[in-house]
């Protein structure tokens, strides 16, 4: 791909990413604007006041955050798909890692790129799919296996850490130097903060992540520098 081609391209993202961001920020406030409008019920602009008051700085933090780390994971074109569609720390994430990986292309390449929006739309469409036979088929059902005392509860509660330990592992082991320093900050912040959200836990062992790869390059890095200024 040309230079000039992946410059349309990306233009091209970013236009169609924020005109479809924009109109599913649309279409959730015309929903319940139309439910309001049509049963002549409104909110309580008081109470709603003040719950925006405690929740919109939260998310306002969550959403920053995530931007910061979903772009250089999944790409541009995969960000603005992901946050049309939603479900992203634990489906759309893992979907464009492990097709980029399965490719064997990096994030942030012209490669990378493609190949991560095309799996994230392919998983929006097989998830749309899937939820639509399940609540078809599953709905009688449902209710019963995962009840209270059903022995399929404990499974439909531990699908997401199944989900990310099975990703996690292929990269612990391929990388296992740089496991060390985000699974040991994420331990020690759960412990002290289990509440802690997944998108800004996700930000801080990432964080950690990059401050224990820098110190494992310049700890790999020094010794071959100072070796050669010695040979010469």
């Amino acid at each position: 791909m040309s230079k000039k081609t992946s410059a349309s391209y990306m233009d091209r993202i970013h236009v169609y990413g924020t005109v479809w961001n924009y109109a599913a920020l649309l279409m959730m406030f015309t929903v319940p604007l139309v439910f309001s409008l049509a049963y002549k019920a409104w909110p309580d602009l008081s109470a709603m006041g003040k719950t925006l008051a405690v929740l919109v700085p939260l998310y306002w933090t969550t959403g920053i955050i995530e931007v910061v780390t979903y772009v250089p994971m999944i790409g541009a074109g995969g960000t603005y798909l992901s946050f049309v569609t939603g479900n992203i720390s634990n489906l759309k994430l893992p979907c464009g890692l492990n097709a980029m990986e399965g490719a064997k292309v990096r994030a942030n390449t012209e490669e990378g790129e493609v190949i991560s929006t095309i799996s994230i739309a392919v998983s929006s469409i097989t998830t749309t799919l899937i939820i639509a036979i399940g609540v078809l088929a599953f709905a009688p059902v449902l209710p019963k296996i995962t009840a209270e005392g059903s022995v399929f509860k404990a499974a439909f509660e531990n699908v997401l850490p199944a989900l990310f330990g099975a990703l996690g592992a292929s990269y612990f082991i391929k990388h296992w130097k740089l496991a060390f320093a985000p699974v040991i900050v994420g331990v020690i912040v759960l412990v002290f903060s289990p509440k802690t959200n997944v998108g800004v836990l996700m930000f801080i062992t990432i964080i950690a992540s990059l401050i224990g790869a820098a110190i494992i390059y310049k700890g790999m890095w020094l010794p071959l520098v100072k070796n050669r200024k010695s040979r010469q």
